[in-house]
Parts: structure tokens; sequence; C-alpha cells
């Protein structure tokens, strides 16, 4: 099975005062906190969990001891940006691929690392990102990131759809960068230079809580469609 890095270590401005005590990934919503939404997803497809943390690290090292599918990975003394922490989890998860899941989303409906490994394949693609249509991109800002062409590549476009924060990722796309801080940007310009970054659509409901705004969003679409 794949591994799966869940990406915490942000400081989560935009919550404002609800991060002033607590790291974002530890906000409750709908019953339980952000964290445990991408855990449960992680844990339906995935084998070893990496989880990184930055910010109040403590307090999610302390929420996750204890489960022993799941490694925390402290970024000190600087967060290391998408790319650089799923680089650094790397040798804790292994294998040629892996999942990558940001940890401020709520899902409905299928689950997300099932439908990507459904879709996956590695002939062709380098990375696969799961997308929602702008209509369905609950508590997004406006505007998307991708246009779904032909036989799923992706191309940017930011009347397109939105990333969901869940993909495959080849782990040979995170080498030859310098040491420090890089964006998961860089890695999908690389595949996409190359006709190899790809997408499929999840086929249920999405919630983006990176504001506070999102929190009564998200608990709202899982009353109407029911968690997973």
């Amino acid at each position: 099975m794949r591994g799966c890095m869940i990406l915490a270590a942000g400081f989560g401005t935009r919550m404002g005062a609800l991060t002033a005590e607590h790291p974002k990934p530890l906000i409750p919503v709908a019953g339980k906190p952000l964290i445990d939404h991408a855990l449960d997803q992680a844990r339906a497809a995935a084998g070893r969990i990496v989880v990184n943390g930055h910010y109040l690290a403590d307090q999610m090292r302390a929420h996750l001891a204890g489960m022993e599918d799941v490694t925390f990975q402290q970024e000190m003394p600087e967060i290391l940006d998408s790319a650089g922490g799923i680089r650094a989890a790397l040798p804790l998860l292994g294998g040629t691929e892996v999942f990558t899941l940001n940890a401020d989303a709520v899902w409905t409906g299928a689950r997300a690392l099932g439908e990507l490994d459904a879709a996956w394949d590695a002939q062709r693609m380098d990375a696969l990102l799961l997308m929602v249509p702008q209509p369905r991109a609950v508590g997004r800002e406006p505007g998307g990131d991708f246009a779904i062409g032909a036989q799923g590549r992706l191309s940017w476009d930011k009347g397109g759809a939105v990333y969901t924060g869940a993909q495959i990722v080849k782990t040979s796309l995170f080498e030859g960068y310098k040491p420090g801080p890089f964006s998961l940007h860089a890695v999908w310009n690389d595949a996409l230079a190359r006709g190899r970054l790809y997408g499929t659509l999840h086929e249920g409901g999405w919630a983006d809580v990176g504001h506070p705004e999102g929190i009564a969003l998200a608990e709202e679409m899982v009353r109407q469609q029911g968690d997973v």
C-alpha cells in the first residue's frame, strides 16, 4: 500500500483568533478535529501515514500519540512548504508513489484516496490530482486551479476546477531541488511540462476549511449529505 503524507504544518493565519492557542488541524468541525477528517480519508486506502507540524507542534504530537499507523514529523526551524514537507517525509513513507492530503478539508461521498487509486495510471501519469468543479467547492473563494482536458490532462486555469488537496504523486518528482522549502507548484509544473499532470473528479462533497466561514459551511454540507 502507498503511504500518505498529511500536510498540517501551516500557521493557519486565515483562521484568525481560532488559531491563537491551537493549531488549525485541531479545530473541531462536524464533531471532530480537522486532522481526524484527513486521517479517516488516509486510513481508507493508505498504509503508513506521516503528519507534519510546526506551529504549536506539541499539541499535534499529543493528539497523534498512540496512533500506531501515524508518524508525526515536526518541521524545524522553518516550515518546508508543501513540496519540501513531502520530500522530508519520503524516507518514512517509502515506495515510488505516495498519496498526499491537505489537513484543512472535509469530505462527503466516495473516499478520496480510493478514487485516486482507481484512476491512477503510472504509465501515463506522474501526478494525479483530485478535483471538484467550482460550483461544488464549498467554502472556496472564487476561482479555480486547473482545466481538465482530454483524458484528464491538466493545465493551469483560474476558471477551471478546484484542487481538493488530495493527490497521488511519484516520489521521483521531488528529486533535484535544493535543500529547504519549495512548493508543489514547482513539482506540478515539471509534470505539466511533460504532459504527465492529470486530474480526476471527486464524486461527492468537499469543503475548504482554511478560514472561519468554512467551518459552518462544512458542517452544513455534512448535515445535508452525510459524513463518510
